[in-house]
């Protein structure tokens, strides 16, 4: 008895020290400056004045629970950790196309797609760069959440001077540390939801080329650029502190052109304001891919995206949010093929273009592919 009883004390000891240790080391590693920071000072002060920051933390316009009524947290984390994921990574390589970005024409009006939410856009003498993530990860643990073979075909530097860094929310698979810190030297303006900015300043950027709005706020940019910032239905936070930088859209109004950049949203009625407040969309870019049933409130579902598409108006449309990273509960593939098919009754202009392949802004006649079939 009295050696069980010793065996139990060790145990016990044992487990305090790997306990006590585990804590020593998450605490180090939440040191890491990729976890960003967050908002103090003056920026903090602006926040709290905010009509969306309440009881300490931003708010969606509409209620937005975390699970759908009866779905616990264990069933969510089980399931995505556990459930049977039938392709859920292309078995090859995802094909794709390598444009010459330091080379492409200047008076061209084009958008190039890099996977997920990143992608370039050159219009009427502006370039712009948006969620760009080419660290071929979109985890902060070393292990976790891995591109797909082929779809890491550029990097940081094989990109021009971005004029416009357009920064959604401050998730790992929309705001990259890896990538933000090479592209320092390239980037003119930083524009982004409140709070984000301590990040940015944070990893060496200054901040007086930092631009943080607030739902419905605008910017006025050289070159008659305008910049409006709009709802999203979502959530931030890089730790363990959820909702202290805003999540938004983007409302970009140019010379030539009026281009809606989605960022990550769930369902709402904030689409069809939008589309009332701003008109008609030459092009929307929204999210459709990472959805699951268990989280219907933060994602677009398959059937939501193309009456989202209604209600902003869009003469155009590109999904993204899919075809690069394991963040969801479908096929790697579904995301495209469902809004395929479901659009062949809409009969709606959808554009999906490779990774890298070459998007003309002034031709809404362009034909793609159905890639993700072969």
């Amino acid at each position: 008895m009295k050696l069980f009883l010793k065996t139990i004390k060790k145990l016990m000891v044992l487990s305090l020290i790997l306990i006590a240790t585990l804590l020593v080391i998450t605490v180090v590693y939440l040191q890491h400056p990729m976890f960003g920071k967050l908002p103090i000072g003056d920026r903090l002060e602006k926040i709290k004045s905010s009509p969306n920051y309440k009881d300490g933390a931003f708010k969606n316009v509409s209620n937005t629970p975390e699970l759908p009524e009866g779905v616990s947290m264990w069933d969510a984390l089980s399931k995505y950790l556990f459930g049977k994921k039938n392709d859920s990574k292309p078995q090859r390589e995802v094909p794709s196309i390598k444009t010459d970005l330091l080379s492409l024409d200047p008076n061209q009006n084009i958008l190039i797609w890099f996977g997920h939410s990143s992608y370039f856009v050159q219009i009427d003498g502006m370039t712009i760069l948006v969620d760009p993530v080419f660290s071929g990860s979109a985890s902060p643990l070393p292990f976790g959440t891995k591109s797909f073979k082929g779809t890491d075909i550029y990097t940081a530097e094989e990109l021009p001077d971005i004029d416009l860094l357009f920064i959604s929310h401050d998730h790992y698979d929309h705001l990259d540390y890896e990538t933000i810190k090479k592209l320092e030297p390239k980037v003119g303006k930083v524009i982004c939801g409140l709070g984000v900015g301590a990040h940015f300043e944070h990893w060496g950027y200054d901040n007086n080329n930092i631009i943080e709005g607030d739902w419905y706020e605008k910017v006025g940019l050289s070159n008659n650029f305008n910049v409006h910032f709009t709802p999203a239905r979502h959530f931030s936070g890089r730790g363990f502190t959820r909702n202290k930088s805003l999540w938004v859209s983007f409302v970009l109004q140019t010379p030539t052109k009026q281009i809606y950049i989605g960022g990550d949203s769930g369902y709402d009625s904030h689409f069809k304001e939008i589309g009332e407040k701003f008109g008609d969309f030459d092009l929307v870019i929204l999210e459709n891919g990472q959805y699951d049933e268990y989280w219907p409130n933060i994602h677009l579902l398959p059937n939501e995206i193309l009456q989202t598409a209604k209600d902003l108006n869009a003469k155009r449309i590109l999904p993204v949010h899919s075809s690069k990273f394991v963040l969801g509960n479908h096929p790697w593939y579904e995301p495209l093929e469902l809004i395929t098919q479901n659009n062949e009754k809409e009969n709606l202009n959808i554009i999906t273009p490779l990774i890298g392949e070459l998007v003309d802004l002034n031709n809404a006649n362009q034909a793609f592919s159905t890639w993700w079939r072969k």
